[in-house]
């Protein structure tokens, strides 16, 4: 399993959201590129940044930050916030991200994505969705987590066929520390046999990385608030 360790960006500043509310975070006082540079000391190898203010706003908002820590930082970035043209991605790309997230678009308007599937490739580009558990069903919400679609999760990665890289996060679990919603992951595991997840939300212990039956993790808060290391995580999952 790959950890990813978690960084969300307001401009240019470390936060962490609860529920993806934007009004509901916690700052920290990390320099961004201090705290990547430790990320790849420990033994990481790739990181998963957010533009905060590109998701809010509906396109990227801190494309020079990141950008320089994608040149200076010796990890794989994989980089998430209001993507919405090729244009954009093939920016972030050219400036040293290694793949690019993205989400309500693949909702909205999934040609487009289909089209940045065919101009980049399945390994340069990672679909995220992020999920509300209504009755039994994981419904994909849009618009940074504020509106909810008429599409199952399943619904919405069966548009998809050449996805190689799925980031699933339980809007509920996110920044909860309340342990990931493994039930969820472990179908997604079943039913995408071909697609490497990631989990993300939720993840507070150890215990919950062990557990976990996906490719990957996000992990954010927990690091972030000293529940354990990340060298300690890698261990984990070694």
């Amino acid at each position: 399993m790959i950890v990813y360790p978690a960084m969300d960006l307001m401009e240019g500043r470390v936060v962490r959201l609860r529920q993806g509310c934007f009004g509901d975070s916690t700052r920290y006082d990390a320099d961004p590129a201090i705290a990547l540079a430790a990320f790849a000391a420990t033994g990481a190898e790739w990181a998963h940044v957010v533009d905060l203010d590109g998701a809010k706003a509906g396109a990227p908002a801190q494309h020079e930050v990141i950008a320089r820590l994608a040149r200076d930082s010796g990890l794989k970035l994989q980089v998430g916030g209001g993507f919405r043209t090729a244009g954009q991605v093939a920016a972030m790309l050219a400036a040293g991200a290694a793949r690019v997230v993205i989400g309500s678009l693949a909702v909205t308007v999934p040609g487009i994505v289909r089209e940045l599937f065919e101009t980049f490739g399945a390994e340069r580009i990672t679909l995220a969705f992020d999920v509300r558990i209504t009755g039994d069903e994981p419904i994909v919400a849009t618009s940074g987590w504020t509106e909810a679609s008429a599409l199952s999760l399943w619904e919405a990665a069966s548009r998809f066929p050449e996805v190689c890289h799925l980031l699933l996060t339980d809007i509920g679990r996110d920044g909860m520390l309340t342990g990931p919603n493994f039930s969820l992951l472990e179908e997604a595991v079943r039913r995408l046999p071909s697609v490497q997840v990631q989990a993300s939300g939720g993840v507070a212990t150890l215990d919950d990385l062990r557990r976990l039956p996906t490719a990957g993790a996000i992990v954010g808060k927990a690091l972030w608030d000293g529940r354990f290391t990340l060298a300690e995580a890698l261990d984990a999952v070694a």
